[in-house]
């Protein structure tokens, strides 16, 4: 079921990729969490382009094949892991869903999307970066009856400390330098600070 379009073959060709994108960055951003870093992530640049999806999701797939998982439904949760977990459903030839956040902020399923009880279930995200999100996802589908067998990303953030009792395939691996700002090496520096990503700015 996997595509035949060219896989990405290593690490240091998505990261050329994600680089050409402008998808991964180099600089002094403030995060929505307001720590600084010299790093910043938007994958959906470089999802935007269905055969790097692709590509991308083939290769995750073989990941996921080669250690004998087989999983009925892939959930992606909203907004990061839709495309991926739709193009990885796609791949591995199994219904892909997503969760999405209520009225309260609670990750829940809606949509008509259900889980049945035993059913195994790959989680999609485009970056892992603490782990908690893909905890969130993941006791939704644990209440259902489900069984979790992995969570697949595009990059891996959390160096190690996600947390997670469940395998981690990614494709790429980022260390990023995170910073409170009255710490931050770039600000003493002078180094002018830009605020990337979609959520509405937080009073700092």
């Amino acid at each position: 079921m996997i595509d035949s379009i060219s896989a990405i073959d290593s690490a240091t060709t998505l990261e050329q990729q994600l680089r050409q994108e402008d998808a991964l960055l180099s600089g002094h951003f403030r995060l929505s969490s307001g720590l600084h870093s010299d790093t910043y992530v938007q994958c959906a640049r470089f999802l935007r382009k269905p055969e790097l999806a692709a590509a991308a999701a083939a290769e995750l797939a073989r990941k996921i094949q080669a250690v004998g998982l087989q999983p009925d439904t892939v959930v992606g949760p909203a907004m990061g892991g839709v495309v991926i977990g739709y193009e990885l459903a796609r791949q591995l030839g199994v219904p892909g869903i997503f969760t999405e956040r209520d009225a309260d902020g609670q990750m829940t399923l809606r949509r008509g999307f259900s889980i049945e009880p035993g059913e195994k279930i790959i989680i999609a995200e485009d970056v892992v970066t603490t782990g908690k999100s893909t905890l969130e996802v993941a006791r939704v589908l644990r209440a259902a009856g489900a069984e979790v067998l992995a969570v697949a990303s595009l990059i891996d953030r959390t160096g190690g400390q996600g947390g997670l009792d469940f395998p981690h395939f990614a494709l790429l691996s980022v260390q990023a330098a995170t910073y409170q700002p009255e710490a931050c090496p770039m600000c003493a520096a002078g180094l002018a600070v830009v605020k990337p990503g979609s959520r509405p700015e937080k009073a700092f």
